[in-house]
């Protein structure tokens, strides 16, 4: 038990583990959508495409979440002029801008004095150099999230099964679609500071997608997904402590690996029931 609760003794890493488990709890309640609808091309997307926005507020010397989010924002509306304007896929269309939103802002990035510095920040995050200011900020983040997600729970859930019955039914399909991306940029907007723009992805779909495992029912899921990336956040930053790895990259790994734990006892446990069966 020492061993688990040693490294929060410090401060630095109680503010690491608070900006983690708010990032973990926003990027949850969005990202169960996500992995319903099979949305996580572009959630990805959206993750590396606000690093333009990123570079330039902090070349001009403005709030970097205010570039983020505005980045994301065109990012949304090129994908959609790209798939109104031509007969391509939705995720051809989102591959073009993901490269090349991503190319745009390692380009502006290498402008700087501190290139390498600033872009290993902005893509892996800095989690454990969380000010309060960034806390009050993902706090803020979080609250408008799970507002979102409930008031316009009944249109998601719609949108997420059958796109026609939705608009039918009055439930404005492409205002719920429009409103899910914008809470995606959001939670990704938020949570950068903590993980980055590369990583951020893996507090998006690993928890949801292991509470997919367990649970059916959309309220459960976010739920047990949110407990999932609280808990693989401070998992993370105790091994970040005892191992000296980058704190970013282990809670994201974290996620993942949990995923795939889970993954593994689920089929052991589905192999030990068919067994009686097979035998007799």
């Amino acid at each position: 038990m020492h061993w688990l609760l040693e490294p929060f003794q410090y401060d630095f890493i109680l503010r690491a583990l608070f900006a983690g488990a708010l990032a973990a709890i926003t990027c949850s309640l969005v990202g169960t959508w996500v992995v319903i609808r099979g949305m996580s091309f572009m959630g990805d997307a959206l993750a590396h495409g606000v690093l333009p926005g990123i570079a330039v507020a902090f070349i001009i010397g403005i709030d970097v979440a205010i570039g983020a989010f505005v980045s994301a924002i065109v990012m949304v509306l090129g994908i959609n002029l790209v798939n109104r304007a031509s007969r391509l896929s939705t995720d051809t269309g989102i591959g073009l801008l993901f490269v090349g939103m991503l190319a745009l802002g390692v380009a502006i990035i290498s402008r700087t004095k501190s290139f390498t510095g600033d872009l290993t920040s902005f893509l892996f995050g800095s989690v454990l150099g969380i000010t309060t200011a960034d806390l009050w900020v993902q706090l803020v983040a979080a609250v408008v999230t799970l507002l979102a997600v409930v008031v316009f729970h009944r249109m998601f859930l719609a949108l997420s099964f059958n796109a026609q019955k939705a608009a039918a039914l009055g439930l404005r399909p492409r205002l719920a679609h429009l409103v899910m991306l914008v809470l995606v940029a959001i939670a990704v907007v938020a949570s950068f500071r903590a993980v980055g723009t590369l990583l951020v992805f893996g507090l998006l779909v690993a928890p949801p997608a292991t509470a997919a495992l367990v649970v059916r029912r959309v309220p459960a899921m976010m739920a047990l997904s949110c407990a999932i990336g609280v808990a693989s956040v401070a998992l993370g930053l105790v091994f970040t402590y005892h191992f000296d790895t980058a704190a970013g990259a282990t809670m994201a790994g974290t996620t993942v690996a949990v995923f795939f734990v889970v993954l593994a006892a689920r089929e052991l446990l589905t192999r030990l029931r068919r067994r009686p069966v097979a035998v007799a």
